[in-house]
C-alpha cells in the first residue's frame, strides 16, 4: 500500500521544525530556586509494613477525619538503595507491597532531614492504557490510524521541544502558542491527510480560526482581568521560575491549545464536504455549495459544542463541587472569582472558535476547491441540483 506523502515536503517541515526547536531545546531554562532545601532527592520505594494506623481530625474543625499511618518502606533506587525508611503518611492509605515515590529533603543549615510520600507508582497502568490505545488505533484505524498516531507524536514533540522550553525561557506564551498551533495544524494535517487542496483549505481555515480565537481569548483575559494564577500549580511554577513567565499569556495560550483537537475534526470535515458536494454536482455554483456544506457543518457543530462543554465539565468536577458548596458572597461572587471566571471564559472562547471554524473553513474550501463547469443542458443541472439537495439533507 502506497503511503501518499511527499517526502521532499516532509523534509522541509522537519528542517523548519529543527531550526526552531534546537535553540530552545538545548538552552538552559530560567530558574530561581534559592528557597529550595540544600538537597532534594526523589526515589522509588516499596512499602514493607504499616504501623500506628489511626484517624485524626482534619484542621479547621469541620468534623472531617483523615487516616494517618506510619509507613515502613525500602528504597529501590539511587544512592540510598536498600535503606529502610519510616514516613508519617496522611497522603493516602497504603498497604504493604505498594510501590511509591518518596522525596528526601535535607537542609543542613536548619538541621532539617525529612522524608515524604509524593505519589503512588502507577506507570504500569498508564503504559498499559497507552498500549491498548495504540493497538485499537492500529487494528481498527488501518493506515489512516497510523498516520494519526504519527501526527499525534509530532504534536507532542512540538509542544515539548518548542512550546514548553520557550515559555520557561520567558518568551511570550501567546506568540509561542500561535507558532506551535500553526505547526501542529500544518504537520498533523499533511501527515494524516496528505498534500492536496482539500487538506490545504482545511489548514488555512484552522489557522485563521486559531488566530481569531487568540484575539478573542486576549479580549477575555485582558478585560476580564484574569491573572492566570487560578491553580496552586501556577503559584509554585511562578516561584520556581523566578517570575519570568507571563501567566495571563499562558492562560490565553492554553485556550488556543485546548481547541486544536476538536478543530481538526470540524475543519477536515467541512473541507471534505465541500469537495464531495462539488464532485457529485460539478456544475452547481459556489454559493449553493457553500450553503449546503454550511448546513452539514451546523449539524456537526451542534454535537461538537455539546461534546466540548461536557469535556470541560468532566475535567472540572472538583471545581463544580466547590461551586455547589457555595462560599462567601453568594452565587454571583463565586462565579466572579478568578478560578471560575477563567474556566467559563475558556469554555466560551473554545466553543465560539469551534462554531466559527465552520463558516471560515467552508468559505475557504469553496473558494479553493469549487470551480463550476458549464452545464451541458438543463436536465444535467436539474439532476445535480437534486443530488446536492439530497446530500444536504442526509441527517433527516
Amino acid at each position: 500500500m502506497r503511503f501518499p506523502l511527499d517526502l521532499k515536503k516532509i523534509g522541509c517541515l522537519v528542517v523548519i521544525f529543527i531550526s526552531i526547536a534546537a535553540p530552545l531545546a538545548f538552552a538552559t531554562p530560567a530558574k530561581a530556586d534559592e528557597a529550595a532545601p540544600d538537597t532534594v532527592t526523589n526515589m522509588e520505594a516499596r512499602v514493607v509494613s504499616i504501623s500506628n494506623d489511626h484517624m485524626e481530625d482534619l484542621p479547621g474543625g469541620n468534623g472531617g477525619t483523615v487516616e494517618v499511618q506510619t509507613v515502613h518502606a525500602v528504597v529501590l533506587n539511587g544512592a540510598e538503595k536498600g535503606n529502610e525508611i519510616s514516613i508519617d503518611n496522611d497522603y493516602t492509605p497504603l498497604k504493604p507491597g505498594t510501590r511509591i515515590y518518596v522525596q528526601h529533603d535535607i537542609n543542613v543549615s536548619e538541621g532539617f532531614d525529612h522524608y515524604q510520600i509524593t505519589d503512588i507508582y502507577r506507570l504500569p497502568v498508564v503504559f498499559g492504557f497507552i498500549i491498548l490505545f495504540i493497538l485499537c488505533v492500529l487494528v481498527f484505524g488501518g493506515i489512516q490510524g497510523i498516520r494519526g498516531l504519527i501526527s499525534l507524536i509530532g504534536s507532542f514533540v512540538l509542544i515539548f521541544t518548542i512550546l514548553l522550553p520557550g515559555i520557561l525561557h520567558g518568551i511570550s506564551p501567546v506568540f509561542l502558542t500561535l507558532l506551535v498551533c500553526s505547526l501542529i495544524i500544518v504537520v498533523g494535517s499533511y501527515v494524516t491527510h496528505g498534500f492536496n487542496k482539500t487538506t490545504s483549505s482545511a489548514v488555512i481555515g484552522m489557522i485563521g480560526t486559531v488566530v481569531f480565537v487568540g484575539v478573542l481569548a486576549w479580549v477575555g483575559v485582558h478585560f476580564g482581568h484574569l491573572s492566570g494564577f487560578e491553580t496552586e500549580e501556577s503559584a509554585y511554577l511562578n516561584i520556581n521560575t523566578g517570575g519570568v513567565i507571563d501567566f495571563p499569556g499562558l492562560l490565553l495560550g492554553g485556550m488556543m491549545i485546548g481547541l486544536l483537537g476538536v478543530l481538526y475534526d470540524v475543519a477536515i470535515g467541512q473541507a471534505v464536504s465541500v469537495e464531495e458536494l462539488h464532485h457529485i454536482a460539478p456544475h452547481i455554483p459556489r454559493p449553493t455549495i457553500y450553503k449546503r456544506a454550511l448546513r452539514i457543518g451546523r449539524e456537526h457543530v451542534g454535537a461538537l459544542v455539546n461534546t466540548l462543554a461536557i469535556a470541560y465539565v468532566g475535567v472540572s468536577l472538583p471545581l463544580l463541587l466547590m461551586f455547589m458548596t457555595g462560599g462567601n458572597g453568594g452565587l454571583w461572587a463565586t462565579i466572579n472569582r478568578d478560578l471560575f471566571a477563567s474556566e467559563i471564559i475558556r469554555t466560551m472562547v473554545g466553543s465560539i472558535g469551534l462554531v466559527l471554524a465552520v463558516p471560515i473553513t467552508t468559505m475557504i474550501s469553496t473558494i479553493m476547491l469549487v470551480h463550476p463547469k458549464k452545464a451541458a443542458d438543463k436536465e444535467v443541472l436539474k439532476h445535480e441540483q437534486h443530488a446536492i439537495e439530497h446530500a444536504g439533507h442526509h441527517h433527516h
